[in-house]
């Protein structure tokens, strides 16, 4: 049975994708960055994909867990970290590298189980303000890190850049000054560019990058795309077209009659919506592709459905498909459309969309 709605990813993009964060940083080892489920790609079926990647950063403990359960050994970081005893233990059995970000996760570690080991993030907080230590309490973590038997030694060092995707402002030199003079003599391994950090500053590579959005084909910079970096979309939002129905002029489409025919139309209805992800913040004109040619949304989003104007195809009918973004229409432009970023497009495709890895 073929689903109505269906989010097809491709492995060679993500492969091709990878292959260009090699590019861009050729002396760094690669933490690929799958947490919220691949960002919407498929948690699983990605890591499996990108398994030439060096390392594998998820938010919580219970992302991991899915993925060593799945059979994946490589590397899995926790960029939250451990939050009680039992999830330390958790992560003691599964192997995880934790990132420490405030002193009660060195409390935690202090009582770790017996022979228990593990690989250590310390986070600066360098100017982005949400997690991490600062000055004196980032030191003092430092130093009570290679006290412990449990931590594996040198600690490794991290930050988060804040502002990378604006790459005229001062936020990000600021940030990597700070993190260079809070580290300087530290002997440890360093990760601070995500994905803007190595499109637009090749200084931030350090030993390790935290590729995120890169992976998938979409750019983090505002006003390009990923083909625009060499980088292939990685997924595909696809629907099809369910009703096809003449509208005279003067007629409304949707719901608050906010489309008004200026011509008489032929109107296609495809069945998708915001209960599938779709934004419902996406206005009359949001471009769709219709059998592989451009048509413009008429009326608003709903759940489970959208109105497009095809009066200007080639006679669409009912079962044609209908790209939302991916191939031949970048998310990006969708984002932008909707007032919102690719990210959040991206993790918010719903439980009811098929996602398929081929």
């Amino acid at each position: 049975m073929t689903a109505l709605v269906s989010a097809t990813v491709e492995a060679a993009a993500l492969r091709h994708n990878l292959a260009v964060v090699r590019r861009l940083a050729p002396n760094s080892r690669v933490m690929a960055v799958i947490k919220a489920n691949a960002y919407g790609h498929g948690l699983v079926a990605v890591a499996r994909a990108l398994d030439g990647a060096d390392a594998f950063a998820v938010a919580r403990l219970e992302e991991g867990v899915s993925l060593r359960q799945a059979g994946i050994s490589a590397p899995i970081v926790l960029l939250e970290g451990v939050f009680d005893a039992e999830q330390l233990e958790a992560a003691a059995r599964f192997g995880f590298e934790l990132v420490v970000h405030i002193p009660e996760q060195i409390e935690f570690l202090r009582h770790a189980p017996g022979g228990a080991t593990f690989r250590i993030w310390l986070k600066l907080d360098s100017g982005m303000n949400r997690l991490g230590l600062k000055g004196p309490q980032f030191a003092a973590a430092a130093a009570a890190l290679a006290s412990l038997a449990c931590v594996r030694q040198p600690i490794r060092l991290f930050t988060h850049l804040a502002c990378a995707d604006e790459p005229r402002l001062a936020a990000t030199t600021e940030q990597l000054e700070r993190f260079g003079a809070a580290t300087r003599g530290m002997t440890g391994e360093r990760s601070v560019a995500n994905s803007a950090g190595l499109l637009g500053f090749p200084g931030a590579q350090a030993d390790w990058v935290r590729p995120g959005l890169l992976l998938y084909g979409v750019s983090p910079l505002p006003g390009s795309t990923g083909s625009d970096h060499g980088l292939r979309p990685a997924m595909t939002l696809r629907s099809r077209i369910i009703a096809v129905k003449d509208v005279a002029i003067g007629e409304q489409v949707g719901y608050g009659g906010r489309w008004t025919a200026q011509r008489a139309t032929r109107l296609a209805i495809a069945a998708v919506g915001y209960g599938d992800g779709y934004p419902r913040s996406l206005g009359s004109g949001a471009p769709v592709l219709v059998n592989g040619v451009r048509a413009a949304l008429a009326g608003r989003v709903s759940m489970d459905m959208i109105g497009i104007d095809v009066t200007d195809l080639d006679a669409p009918a009912r079962g044609d498909a209908v790209i939302l973004w991916g191939e031949g229409l970048p998310v990006e432009e969708i984002a932008r459309r909707s007032g919102t970023i690719p990210y959040e497009l991206l993790c918010g495709i719903s439980q009811r969309v098929a996602v398929e890895l081929r």
